[in-house]
């Protein structure tokens, strides 16, 4: 296959997209689904974001169950969550994201990675302080997937991730369940704990309105 150096598709949004996927040890179904969003390119602007299922199967969201969605930018997020991460195979058909609770974000705090330590990401509002910890972080790993082979099998996709094999979230202080496993991803076995840095997402020419 020719590699092309311009991709003539349409950029739908960049930035960062990181997840941390922990499974349940009873069955290796996901006990929690968080992922923490940093956008810098979208049709409706810049904005932050952090979605946490911390009952990924129950029909109800913050307070009575740990799903929330919280954002300073809702009309991009929107936008996000149905055209994306309704279509993650860890997130379709969950009832937790139809019931999660759609929150105001306050403030950020991050500390970044160095080398092969940790990650992490704090983030505030609407009584919520949450915490996503990546840890024993791997080496970067590039990787650039056509629609046949993105998560949403409608985009081109290109981003670099690092991997980590210990992660936690915290709401308010108490860890939600589950622990980090593996999953075959992108035609290799990879952590469901990662971060996804320079994350770009492409309509590719042709398929798009």
């Amino acid at each position: 296959m020719t590699r092309v150096s311009v991709n003539p598709g349409r950029v739908e949004w960049s930035g960062e997209n990181s997840g941390i996927l922990l499974e349940n040890s009873l069955d290796a179904d996901y006990a929690t689904l968080a992922l923490f969003f940093r956008i810098v390119l979208s049709p409706h602007g810049r904005g932050d974001a952090a979605l946490v299922l911390g009952a990924p199967d129950a029909d109800v969201g913050w307070p009575y169950a740990p799903n929330f969605l919280m954002t300073n930018n809702q009309r991009m997020m929107r936008w996000i969550v149905d055209g994306w991460v309704r279509k993650f195979s860890a997130f379709r058909n969950r009832p937790g994201i139809e019931s999660m609770k759609w929150l105001d974000l306050h403030s950020i705090c991050c500390q970044p990675a160095h080398l092969r330590s940790r990650h992490r990401e704090k983030a505030f509002g609407s009584d919520i302080e949450l915490e996503m910890v990546w840890s024993d972080l791997g080496e970067p790993v590039p990787v650039e997937a056509d629609r046949s082979h993105s998560p949403t099998g409608e985009h081109d996709m290109y981003s670099v991730f690092v991997e980590a094999a210990s992660a936690s979230v915290i709401v308010n202080g108490t860890p939600l369940p589950g622990q980090v496993g593996c999953r075959r991803i992108f035609d290799r076995t990879m952590s469901t704990a990662f971060l996804a840095l320079s994350n770009t997402w492409v309509t590719p020419s042709g398929t798009g309105d």
